[in-house]
């Protein structure tokens, strides 16, 4: 099923995302971590491509691990800021094989150390979205920054972007992570004034241990409001209390955007299928899967 098809619905959605190992020896335990996830019933669950410039071989092994093993909808990234277009090509002509049919298209990081781009390399994700599209047949995703991508001039340049990547085939975007649900609301807002009108799926992360907080601030520059520190700084040296103060964080953001009409939820497990599942067991009321 394509993820747009899944957008349509007034119904609330959650979906998860997964990374896949980056050692072969653990890909084992990485489908046991996809069973354990596609047991929860999300609407779709997404498998990274690679993290600070890099790639993985097992992205495409990991998505059909989750559409045609364990029956959920797939969507796979892929980058093109450490691929060349022949690797490219060569993923996209697996995906249609194995009949997965959602891409999350990004340019990615940037390799360290390498020249970028090369000359057999995409520049830009839109460039990436408009090889996609040509190439055929998929339902082609995006990401966006709701404080605005860090390489941007300003947000109203970098909204420019945005639209170019909706010109370019992008049918649905899926937001970096956010602690402050108003600034997703602004970003909508302006969002709409450009014109940008296809379905913006939130992106939230439950924050369970002291180290993600560090490596967000550090990679992102996310803000963390007031409230939000002040969790941290209460239960930075209790593991237990600040998971289980991270799992009532994101539920209490995604019950606020639910009732402001927000209908469509990301959850960036890390990889953590029991704090997946605590989230949606909180919502037991507010989304059902069927």
């Amino acid at each position: 099923m394509k993820i747009t098809d899944l957008l349509k619905t007034k119904e609330v959605t959650i979906s998860c995302e997964l990374f896949p190992p980056k050692k072969g020896s653990e890909l084992k335990k990485a489908h046991e971590v996809v069973r354990a996830t596609a047991a929860l019933k999300p609407a779709y669950i997404s498998v990274t491509y690679g993290a600070s410039g890099g790639i993985s071989e097992h992205t495409v092994d990991m998505a059909n691990e989750v559409q045609n093993v364990n029956g959920v909808t797939a969507l796979a990234h892929l980058t093109c800021a450490s691929s060349g277009k022949e690797k490219i090509h060569q993923v996209l002509k697996e995906l249609k094989e194995k009949k997965i049919e959602n891409i999350l298209a990004l340019r990615g990081d940037i390799p360290e150390e390498v020249d970028f781009p090369l000359p057999n390399q995409y520049h830009h994700a839109s460039e990436l979205m408009e090889e996609i599209r040509e190439f055929g047949d998929f339902c082609i995703g995006g990401a966006c920054y709701p404080e605005g991508h860090p390489e941007a001039e300003s947000i109203d340049a970098d909204l420019d972007n945005l639209k170019r990547k909706v010109e370019a085939g992008c049918e649905f975007l899926t937001t970096q992570m956010f602690f402050d649900n108003n600034i997703l609301y602004n970003f909508l807002y302006r969002a709409l004034k450009k014109n940008i009108q296809v379905p913006v799926i939130a992106g939230i992360m439950p924050v369970t241990n002291v180290n993600q907080i560090k490596r967000i601030t550090a990679l992102s520059g996310t803000i963390l409001p007031q409230r939000f520190r002040a969790i941290v700084e209460r239960f930075a040296h209790e593991q237990a209390a600040l998971k289980q103060a991270g799992i009532a964080y994101a539920t209490d953001q995604i019950i606020d955007l639910i009732a402001n009409g927000v209908n469509h939820v990301h959850i960036y497990t890390m990889n953590k299928p029991d704090v997946a599942g605590a989230i949606l067991k909180n919502l037991s009321e507010i989304y059902r899967a069927e």
